[in-house]
């Protein structure tokens, strides 16, 4: 199981005083300040959040070390990561993207298509990104029910009804 989540990135400055516009990417977003210290990916800075108050797409932030609209706009794009030891245990039927990488995915029939190598979304819901079990560029399944029936994290697999386009692809 992977030790840290992503929950969040700084998306910019907001006003003249230091705040950043945080993208929640958390259940609550509003929560996103109760994980802890939030980390850089590389994990070299470390900050506290302290929402001050819902904006439009997000949340403005103080954020410890910033102190100018310039030092927050530098941080622009930045990941930020919570311990995974300090998330909620998802509940049954609930998954962390981050536990989904690397995961086998198998067709319903039990053919092996590859490995999920992210999570994406591109605006019209999530799609889970795989490397083909053969090698080649990277494919893409809608992350629906329909799409994925079964998700097994401790199994270490997906499954996948693809739909005809993506089983073309394959042969």
């Amino acid at each position: 199981m992977i030790d840290r989540v992503c929950v969040g990135a700084i998306a910019g400055a907001f006003g003249v005083r230091g705040e950043a516009k945080l993208k929640c990417f958390t259940g609550d977003p509003a929560a996103i300040g109760e994980y802890g210290p939030l980390a850089t990916e590389d994990g070299k800075r470390l900050f506290t959040a302290k929402l001050t108050r819902q904006i439009k797409g997000g949340y403005a932030a103080r954020l410890t070390g910033v102190e100018t609209r310039e030092e927050a706009e530098a941080l622009k794009g930045t990941r930020l990561y919570a311990d995974r030891s300090a998330m909620p245990e998802p509940d049954e039927e609930e998954f962390y993207y981050a536990d989904l990488l690397g995961l086998r995915i198998e067709a319903t029939d039990g053919t092996v298509l590859g490995k999920i190598k992210a999570i994406q979304d591109f605006g019209a819901g999530d799609v889970i990104e795989y490397l083909p079990e053969g090698g080649g560029e990277s494919l893409y399944l809608a992350f629906t029910r329909d799409v994925v029936p079964t998700v097994d994290v401790t199994g270490g697999r997906i499954v996948a009804q693809p739909p005809e386009e993506v089983e073309e692809d394959r042969e």
